[in-house]
């Protein structure tokens, strides 16, 4: 805040949603399976902040909805994601969470289908922005939304706004769970599967990791989210992390110039996640949403005594302080349990900028593969190897 009180530079302006008859429908309808243009501005500029709510009667409508940003009549999109991945919190669903670039305002302590979003990313542009919403719904909806943004000219070295989504369901698992499962069902020790068997593998490349950003140019990334759905436990072990963080910097080769320790040390915490959600300005759980354990009356011998980590979570890192700088080129990867040994079902925004042209992002999947597993079925599967 210490630069507030200086002159600032340009004109402010704002697209919304407003009623342009002097009316109360401040919303645009946007009719299943088309697309609207929310923002299209001639000129160079700064979007300064993004506020926008979706009324759908679609279940998942935030994975439904997909919102695509153009700068300087590019025409392959820098940000490309389902709108509520984009905004913080994965799996279809709406959770209250504040972080410094981005958040959701809803109902506390509920997994939600309605929410305020707000995204304080600035994105420059030098001839013309454009922010588009596709509702890939089968019912029509409704979009409330402001676009706030600065006219003035833009430095030459200011580079351009990217954000990506991605999903692997599942992951490549590179142990037997299952056989696994019906060796630890023979041990009186809790933690022998992870501790004797998987604890004991090796990854010495990174190839399989799961992948959450790969660019090519000259820019700096700055955080992501990353959502499980934890469906496929080491035997007795509730815990879905213990995956290390990979930065592969402009082509190096092994072993990664960045190498984390484990999933939720990257993600700012430790031990798990023992606070449950929590939501702090650069790292948190925007999302934490496990099946429900009922204490230890009826916990067998051979499980660990370890906070209940099944079903579904959403954990974010922003590096808004710490941006990670690449030259050429980056891959950002993270192990899916250590070694790369869980089948889980993982999907993530990477939120980066770059000089443009940007490398081709991952084709959309289409709606029936971006939908979350079901929570009976994802329950299925975690107590099939737990």
């Amino acid at each position: 805040m210490h630069e507030l009180y200086l002159r600032k530079e340009g004109t402010s302006h704002r697209d919304s949603s407003w009623d342009r008859t002097g009316g109360n429908r401040d919303f645009l309808e946007i009719k299943a399976g088309t697309t609207a243009v929310i923002s299209d501005i001639e000129g160079s500029g700064i979007i300064k902040h993004i506020w926008m709510t979706i009324g759908a009667r679609d279940k998942y409508a935030f994975r439904k909805v997909l919102i695509r940003m153009y700068w300087d009549g590019e025409a392959e999109p820098s940000v490309d994601s389902p709108v509520g991945d984009f905004f913080g919190v994965g799996h279809g669903v709406a959770s209250h969470y504040v972080s410094m670039p981005l958040n959701m305002i809803t109902t506390q302590g509920v997994v939600e289908n309605k929410a305020a979003m707000n995204c304080f990313f600035e994105m420059p542009f030098r001839q013309s922005a454009r922010i588009q919403i596709v509702n890939e719904c089968e019912n029509d909806m409704v979009l409330y939304f402001y676009v706030d943004y600065v006219k003035q000219l833009v430095s030459e070295d200011s580079f351009y706004f990217h954000a990506s989504w991605r999903r692997e369901n599942q992951t490549k698992g590179t142990a037997d769970l299952d056989q696994l499962k019906a060796e630890q069902d023979r041990q009186h020790k809790p933690n022998y599967a992870q501790d004797d068997k998987v604890s004991e593998m090796k990854n010495l490349t990174g190839d399989e990791n799961y992948v959450l950003l790969d660019a090519e140019g000259e820019g700096h990334y700055v955080g992501c989210n990353l959502s499980i759905d934890h469906i496929n436990p080491v035997p007795g072990f509730s815990w879905p992390g213990e995956g290390d963080d990979m930065f592969f910097i402009d082509g190096e080769p092994w072993p990664p110039r960045l190498h984390g320790t484990g999933t939720e040390d990257y993600f700012c915490a430790a031990w798990g996640y023992p606070s449950g959600q929590y939501y702090a300005p650069y790292h948190g759980l925007s999302l934490y949403a496990p099946i429900r354990e009922n204490g230890d009356a009826w916990k067998e011998s051979n499980t660990i005594s370890f906070n209940d980590y099944s079903g579904k979570m959403t954990q974010y890192r922003y590096h808004i302080t710490d941006p990670i700088i690449f030259r050429k080129s980056i891959r950002f990867s993270i192990e899916h349990g250590h070694a790369n040994c869980q089948a889980n079902d993982y999907s993530s925004v990477a939120y980066w900028y770059q000089r443009e042209p940007h490398k081709a992002f991952p084709e959309m999947l289409p709606v029936e593969l971006r939908l979350p597993i079901a929570e009976k079925e994802s329950a299925r599967r975690f107590y099939r190897t737990f």
